[in-house]
């Protein structure tokens, strides 16, 4: 039944509303001309599962939206989808810009229109306010930097919101851009990488150096430091084993004063060998009491509460078996681990999701990873399915590099000339402006 009279009229305004302007302004002076404006405020869960995390919590976007004029309440809009919301209070009208016509959010309109029909609502359309985006602003805004603090909190606020934290290897300060900038929009949504991957070995092949600490931890800091000034997305850095107890702890410091957010440090002792080589080269495991001494110092030694230490269980790369896994996990989540996560090198992720499996029924859990370099066809639903909270695509970007680059030096060379190669680059011009001043 329509309600009579229009301060009775119930208006309804979708909103995600991270960043106010007067886009979002002209929408609500519209929607309270035609009654009592209830806003439905995009929850934190909603709004991650189709972009980045908000700067902004729910509970501080409800607050200053319920401060704005002409707003009569506001209610969580659990997912990107509003029919759950108008079924319960049946608005008369629906207010949204124009702008959703086309596009990602073209279905959702369909829907909203469909389920006013079922008691007679009406969606009203004000032209979009043109030049102006929450989502360009936010990304202003990173373009000019963001500080040390703000980065390293985003990869727990992550873990929160997200059912999978999709992170990619960087080792310089392009590909740092390329995880920065590269989206693409599925099934509606626009999907992107959460953060970047500070490896060990790609650093080391990016100079040319094998991966055996041949690059030493100031190196590796310049590097990160690199990275971390053109993006703004959070970075976890490969640790390799920590070292000696009483150096992690200025290791730790360091990255945190740079702004990282999380370390991954493998409980291995002895000579730097890369764990895919397993037990074709001479690895050798630490003690579960010396490596749980090792985190929890790490630990003591960190400033901020958001800095992670993640905890790397080689026993199946080391062949020592599920069980010894996982009376690892528990130990080094006792001493205060992050997060587990569990390595191995073989082809099918059977011995991975057994770990899984038996690692659910823990008592106290952390956040789980996996790194998928060798079982690599490997879906990101399935990692879901079996209680994954982050997978680590390691090394892809340095692995394509490489033959790209090999095939254009040959080419060359083949020819005594760059022609042929020039289809296989970027323009000159493309070049110029690849990165922008």
């Amino acid at each position: 039944m329509r309600r009579k009279g229009t301060e009775e009229k119930i208006v309804y305004v979708g909103m995600s509303a991270d960043l106010i302007h007067h886009g979002h302004i002209n929408i609500i002076t519209t929607a309270k001309k035609l009654g009592k404006v209830v806003v439905g405020l995009l929850t934190d869960e909603a709004i991650a599962s189709y972009k980045r995390v908000p700067l902004l919590t729910f509970d501080q976007r409800k607050q200053v939206i319920e401060n704005l004029d002409g707003v009569y309440k506001v209610i969580p809009q659990k997912t990107l989808d509003y029919v759950e919301n108008l079924r319960s209070i049946k608005p008369d009208f629906v207010v949204h810009g124009d702008d959703w016509k086309t596009g990602i959010q073209k279905e959702t309109r369909e829907r909203v229109i469909e389920v006013l029909k079922e008691w007679g609502g009406e969606l009203i359309e004000p032209e979009y306010t043109v030049g102006i985006s929450s989502s360009e602003l936010i990304n202003h805004s990173g373009g000019r930097g963001i500080t040390s603090s703000q980065r390293i909190g985003q990869l727990r606020r992550m873990f929160e919101l997200k059912p999978l934290v999709k992170i990619l290897e960087v080792h310089n300060g392009l590909t740092g851009l390329i995880v920065e900038n590269t989206k693409i929009v599925e099934d509606g949504k626009s999907v992107e990488f959460d953060g970047m991957w500070e490896s060990s070995l790609t650093d080391s092949a990016s100079k040319g150096k094998p991966d055996t600490a041949a690059v030493d931890i100031t190196s590796r800091l310049q590097t990160i430091e690199q990275i971390l000034e053109v993006t703004s997305k959070p970075i976890i850095v490969d640790g390799d084993s920590g070292g000696l107890s009483e150096h992690f702890v200025f290791t730790v410091k360091s990255l945190e004063r740079l702004g990282v957010s999380a370390v991954v440090i493998e409980d291995k002792i002895g000579a730097k060998r890369n764990s895919l080589f397993g037990k074709d080269a001479d690895q050798t495991q630490d003690s579960i009491e010396n490596f749980s001494e090792k985190i929890n110092t790490g630990k003591k030694a960190q400033v901020t509460g958001d800095f992670m230490i993640i905890a790397r269980i080689e026993s199946l790369i080391l062949g020592k078996g599920i069980e010894d896994a996982l009376k690892r996990a528990k130990a080094y989540i006792a001493a205060g681990a992050d997060g587990i996560l569990i390595h191995s090198k073989k082809e099918t992720p059977s011995e991975i999701f057994e770990f899984c499996r038996k690692y659910k029924k823990f008592k106290y859990r952390v956040l789980l990873i996996v790194v998928p370099s060798t079982f690599s066809s490997v879906r990101e639903k399935e990692f879901i399915k079996e209680g994954i909270g982050m997978v680590i695509y390691a090394n892809q970007l340095i692995r394509s590099a490489y033959p790209a680059m090999k095939n254009v030096a040959e080419l060359i060379l083949k020819n005594g000339r760059a022609k042929e190669a020039d289809k296989l680059c970027l323009s000159i011009e493309e070049t110029i402006k690849l990165i922008p001043s």
